[in-house]
């Protein structure tokens, strides 16, 4: 695996990677897309069921995201790679916007489902709770100058915000909330509407992928730019 961790190394897979990555979140997100259009209305919830397949996949990634930059902010202070806290920083903004989808998209649903966009709602709280760590993140990359001192309080930073996502996942089963609970794995979900929803997770994690092997490419070569600027 750390073979893969070197910056020359990752480059040349990532360039192998990212078009494969970007092709399949193309062609899931049409095709997520045209099914989900298609979908019969749901019996309490009518036509604001379609906003089901842009919130889920939304909510996942952002958990995703915030995985990723935990498992590498491990392997940045066990092993002090640097390629890992460049992945762990190319994920924050990228956490942030997936999040911040999902709050957005969650609080439209929200309305017509309980009546208003917005309660405190464990799930609601906990998923609020993981933007503000993604932006604390960021924010607190900017403001060390030294990067291995940054690299490493946003480390320890992530790996300490990493127990709010047990508590987002299981919030609706360890609390009485508005949120409704797990529907995918339980089968509870009709066919119709889980056909387009896993399409179009797929989709969003493609994208992510993507996006996120190209921020990572763009930090190691503005990093050498920054390197020949500075000269021997």
């Amino acid at each position: 695996m750390f073979r893969y961790a070197n910056p020359a190394v990752f480059m040349r897979l990532s360039s192998v990677l990212l078009p494969i990555f970007a092709v399949i979140a193309i062609v899931a997100l049409a095709v997520g897309l045209v099914m989900g259009l298609r979908v019969p209305p749901d019996y309490q919830q009518g036509m604001t069921v379609l906003i089901m397949f842009v919130h889920v996949p939304a909510a996942i990634v952002a958990e995703i995201a915030y995985g990723a930059i935990a498992a590498a902010s491990l392997v940045s202070l066990v092993w002090r790679h640097p390629l890992a806290d460049t992945a762990a920083r190319a994920a924050a903004p990228l956490g942030a916007v997936f999040t911040g989808l999902g709050l957005v998209t969650g609080m439209l649903w929200g309305r017509p489902m309980w009546g208003a966009y917005w309660v405190w709602d464990a799930r609601l709280t906990s998923f609020l709770l993981l933007e503000f760590l993604f932006l604390g993140y960021i924010a607190l990359w900017n403001a060390i100058e030294d990067e291995t001192r940054a690299a490493r309080a946003c480390a320890i930073l992530a790996l300490v915000g990493a127990v709010n996502l047990p508590i987002i996942k299981f919030s609706v089963d360890w609390w009485n909330t508005l949120h409704q609970g797990e529907s995918i794995l339980s089968g509870k979900l009709a066919p119709v509407y889980l056909w387009p929803l896993l399409i179009m997770a797929a989709g969003y994690m493609a994208l992510f992928a993507a996006l996120w092997l190209l921020r990572i490419q763009t930090e190691i070569l503005n990093r050498r730019a920054r390197n020949l600027m500075q000269g021997p």
